[in-house]
């Protein structure tokens, strides 16, 4: 069954209907890393911690100027719902902070830790992210 905010054929929404996810524009100029072996090239780069996650960042030097993310979490963070809500605020603190702290070209790599991503604020976590940005570009 297609949602009802789904357009039905490949033509442009009618009326006021929004367009679907699938359709919209990335707005925030992030890509999501979902490849392994760009997991395992950030491993091997450099490595910042901060108090709520570890954060992997590499210069791709491949001329490129989108900043790609990626989000892991251990099972040593708990079981699926708390690695995904772990993950969750990862994602959302990304999504706020890197396009103004980030650099074009460049790949990062955000792991949750146990316990302290999710129940750190909100405001504290970006500014853990932004903490770690500035140690590595710094």
């Amino acid at each position: 069954m297609t949602p009802p905010e789904a357009p039905r054929d490949a033509e442009t929404p009618r009326g006021n209907m929004p367009p679907a996810a699938s359709v919209c524009p990335q707005k925030s100029g992030l890509f999501i890393i979902r490849t392994r072996a760009d997991f395992l090239r950030a491993a091997r780069a450099q490595k910042q911690g901060a108090g709520s996650m570890m954060v992997q960042a590499r210069d791709r030097r491949d001329g490129g100027d989108a900043i790609r993310v990626g989000f892991t979490c251990s099972k040593k963070v708990g079981n699926a719902v708390a690695r995904n809500r772990a993950k969750r605020r990862l994602r959302e603190a990304a999504r706020a902070v890197l396009p103004e702290h980030g650099r074009p070209g460049w790949d990062y790599v955000l792991i949750g830790r146990a316990h302290e991503t999710a129940a750190r604020p909100f405001e504290a976590l970006k500014g853990d992210l932004i903490f770690a940005l500035r140690k590595l570009h710094g």
